[in-house]
């Protein structure tokens, strides 16, 4: 599975961006999808994940309200619309992909230990 991120940028508070991810994978469906940021001298956290279906979504509290996460199965896509933007969204952020049966129908993983990681998009907040 290899997946590449795109879309972050500089951007003023108040404004919003939206980051896309593609995924190179025979079966996108098989996986949950999640962006996880990481800001300079900080963990890896998640922002917001989605299963296999799109059916499900999970939302870090810092998240909620502000950004919402899709995909397109057909697309082998997955994105993060982000608005009202806040400086303490700054950070590097990543895409990520689980495989969906591995949850054998447990809630969605909000830990950034899923098994494939893009290479993140740096997003910057000025306030």
């Amino acid at each position: 599975v290899q997946l590449q991120a795109s879309g972050g940028g500089l951007v003023q508070a108040g404004g919003s961006l939206r980051l896309s991810c593609s995924a190179f994978v025979r079966a996108f469906s098989d996986y949950d999808m999640g962006w996880f940021r990481q800001a300079p001298g900080k963990e890896r956290e998640a922002v917001a994940v989605i299963s296999w279906s799109g059916g499900e979504t999970d939302y870090a509290d810092s998240a909620k309200g502000r950004f919402t996460i899709s995909r397109d199965n057909a697309k082998k896509m997955v994105t993060l619309q982000m608005n009202s933007l806040k400086p303490d969204d700054t950070a590097v952020y990543y895409c990520a992909a689980d495989d969906s049966s591995a949850r054998s129908g447990r809630p969605l993983r909000m830990t950034p230990n899923y098994e494939y990681w893009g290479q993140g998009t740096q997003v910057t907040v000025s306030s």
